[in-house]
C-alpha cells in the first residue's frame, strides 16, 4: 500500500520509534507497539457526519500530519505503509466481528505480516480488547499474554481462525478470519456501513481509544473508561468536558 504522503522517518518520529528499521520479528513487534501507543483508535470523522476516507493520501495525511487516529482500516493502512517501506510482505484480510448477539458481515480488517518464514497476525484497530502485539499463527489454542490481556487462537475445521480475549475471567470471541487476500478497494462497502449505517457503532456513539503499556483509556459516547491491571475506573463526562478530554488525555482534537 503506497501514498506519497508517507514517509518512514516521518511515520517513525508520529509513533515515537527509534529502534532499527529491519525486515524481521523484532522490528515488526516493536512497531506495532509503538503505533498502538502513539495513534488513538477513534472514529470522531464519523461522528462529524463524514465518510471516512480510504485513499491513502488521505490517511497519511490525517496521521502523520494532523496528528489524528482512526479506525481500523485507517490505522492498520498505516501500518501496511509501513511494512511495505520496510519490505515486509502482507495481506489485508477480512474478519467477521463474533461479540454481537447476531451473526454480522466480514466489516473488520486486520492484517497477516510474514517475517522469518512466520505469518503473524497484526491488528491496531479493533479497540478495546484489540491485541496488543502480534500473533503467530502457528501458535493456536495456546493463552497469550500481553501485558495484562490474554488472548488465543483457534482454527476450526473450515480453516478459520478465531481471536478470543480473556474478558472479566471469560474467554469473548473478538472475530473469526480466513487467509483470504483481500485488496484494498474490497473494504469501500464496508466502511461505507461502517460510516454510514445506523445500526453502526461508529454512527451511534463516539469511540476512542488509546492504548499504553500501562493499560487503556476508553472514550465510548460521554463515558470515560480507564482500565489498568490494578481495575477499572468510570466517569461520565459533561458535554463540555468532552474537547478537554480528548485533548488532554488522547491528544486529539473534534473533527
Amino acid at each position: 500500500m503506497h501514498s506519497d504522503n508517507f514517509d518512514i522517518s516521518s511515520y517513525f518520529k508520529r509513533i515515537n520509534y527509534t529502534g532499527p528499521a529491519a525486515a524481521d520479528t523484532s522490528t515488526l513487534h516493536a512497531l506495532m507497539r509503538h503505533q498502538l501507543f502513539s495513534v488513538p483508535f477513534e472514529n470522531l470523522d464519523v461522528q462529524a457526519g463524514k465518510i471516512v476516507s480510504l485513499a491513502p493520501d488521505d490517511i497519511a495525511e490525517k496521521v502523520l500530519k494532523k496528528g489524528r487516529g482512526g479506525y481500523c482500516y485507517e490505522v492498520n493502512g498505516l501500518f501496511a505503509m509501513a511494512l511495505e517501506a520496510l519490505g515486509i510482505p502482507y495481506r489485508f484480510v477480512a474478519a467477521r466481528p463474533m461479540f454481537y448477539p447476531a451473526r454480522r458481515p466480514k466489516t473488520h480488517m486486520a492484517l497477516i505480516a510474514e517475517v522469518e518464514s512466520r505469518q503473524w497476525l497484526c491488528d491496531l484497530g479493533f479497540g478495546s480488547y484489540g491485541i496488543r502485539a502480534p500473533m503467530a499463527l502457528d501458535t493456536l489454542d495456546v493463552e497469550i499474554t500481553q501485558d495484562f490481556d490474554t488472548f488465543r487462537l483457534s482454527r476450526s475445521a473450515e480453516g478459520e481462525y478465531l481471536l478470543e480475549a480473556k474478558v472479566e475471567g471469560e474467554w469473548a470471541r473478538q472475530y473469526g478470519f480466513d487467509l483470504t487476500p483481500q485488496e484494498w478497494i474490497d473494504f469501500v462497502p464496508a466502511n461505507y456501513l461502517n460510516s454510514t449505517h445506523p445500526e453502526a457503532i461508529f454512527v451511534q456513539k463516539r469511540v476512542v481509544v488509546q492504548h499504553s503499556p500501562e493499560g487503556r483509556q476508553i472514550l465510548l459516547g460521554d463515558m470515560l473508561k480507564t482500565i489498568t491491571a490494578n481495575g477499572t475506573e468510570t466517569r461520565q463526562l459533561a458535554e463540555e468536558d468532552i474537547r478537554h478530554v480528548l485533548k488532554d488525555r488522547f491528544a486529539l482534537t473534534a473533527a
